[in-house]
């Protein structure tokens, strides 16, 4: 659905969202990447592009961090999306390589074209007040980084590839 900086920047905005008072509470880039197990400096360097487009704010040295810049409920993931991500708008048909939108649709348009109108639901629709009302209203506690539950649920992530023994 998307990529590994989009997705660094929900789960930096995310963090920030669960812990949104008003901007008071700021959280370094190190805390951050610890408590969502992501590398400090790439989390640090989101929070950068993030700072820069105005959806945190940022302040250097001890007593710093970082600060949702605007209410969550203010901030859709459309915006982080739109930082890292190019949404594909290409007619290639994956059926037979034609043009979609030419002749008959495919077997798979009717599937792509659901598909990608509920994801743009989701970026357009969803903003991170999410995050704050699970934390602090409904008592959602975050797994901490390296916990594994004994039986993991369903993924939203494709599957991995299975590769053939050689």
């Amino acid at each position: 659905m998307y990529g590994k900086q989009t997705e660094t920047a929900i789960a930096s905005l995310s963090r920030l969202a669960e812990v949104w008072d008003g901007g008071k509470t700021r959280l370094s880039a190190a805390d951050i990447a610890d408590q969502r197990g992501l590398p400090k400096a790439m989390v640090a360097k989101i929070l950068s592009t993030l700072s820069q487009a105005g959806l945190v704010q940022g302040n250097p040295g001890p007593g710093g961090g970082y600060a949702l810049a605007r209410d969550p409920k203010a901030i859709s993931l459309r915006e982080a999306f739109d930082l890292f991500e190019r949404e594909e708008r290409s007619s290639n048909c994956p059926f037979g390589g034609g043009v979609c939108g030419v002749g008959e649709p495919c077997a798979l348009h009717t599937r792509l074209v659901t598909m990608q109108s509920a994801v743009r639901k989701l970026l357009d629709e969803t903003n991170l007040e999410i995050f704050r009302k699970a934390v602090q209203e409904d008592g959602l506690i975050p797994v901490a980084k390296g916990i594994r539950p004994d039986a993991p649920r369903e993924s939203y992530r494709a599957p991995a590839s299975r590769r053939k023994a050689t």
